[in-house]
């Protein structure tokens, strides 16, 4: 569905289950950072209502995945962390085009859909591969919600941008992506 060029090894999943809770707090952590990102983009979209009301949407519901996982941390115990630095996606920034007001925010759309496609596909490798049953279960609902943010950002970048334009950048995104995302997949982190 998403075209990612490398799949995440089956074995991060236990790299990120020997330390469910800095998974868990890092996780907490980027779904706030993923309401920040949408957000950011309704400052640049006033003249867009209809798009504006999805963005709000997608920031309320990152907001409540927020919260499912800092339940879910205080449920267990666990310590709420300090937010981390995610490496990843601050190397994906680095590839956010700087030109037109257009192609900005089109890019900007696909920035978005590229971190949420990586987040899907790692919540199905959680999902296939963890023992922690309500965990499986938590991580499944996750995939489905991300799946749709990845699409809806697409789409978005295709309305506001020249859709031919569109998915030859969101080829180059992929190829971006396989590029550094080979560096991850070793850290108990959602993109690490």
């Amino acid at each position: 569905m998403f075209k990612l060029k490398l799949p995440t090894d089956p074995r991060w999943a236990n790299i990120a289950e020997e330390n469910i809770e800095e998974i868990l707090t890092d996780h907490a952590w980027c779904e706030q950072k993923a309401a920040t990102n949408a957000i950011g983009l309704i400052t640049m979209l006033p003249e867009h209502p209809e798009i504006v009301t999805e963005l709000l949407a997608i920031a309320q519901e990152e907001l409540d995945h927020f919260n499912q996982v800092h339940e879910i941390i205080k449920k267990r115990g666990y310590t709420f962390g300090r937010p981390r630095k995610d490496d990843y996606v601050n190397e994906l920034a680095k590839f956010i085009i700087q030109g037109s007001r257009e192609d900005l925010i089109a890019d900007k759309m696909l920035f978005a859909a590229m971190i949420e496609a990586r987040s899907c596909e790692r919540f199905k490798v959680l999902t296939e591969n963890i023992k922690d049953e309500e965990l499986k279960a938590f991580y499944k609902e996750l995939m489905i919600s991300e799946a749709n943010h990845y699409t809806t950002f697409i789409g978005f970048a295709r309305q506001l941008g020249d859709p031919e334009k569109v998915n030859k950048r969101w080829d180059a995104w992929l190829e971006y992506e396989a590029s550094i995302i080979k560096s991850y997949g070793n850290k108990e982190t959602i993109h690490g």
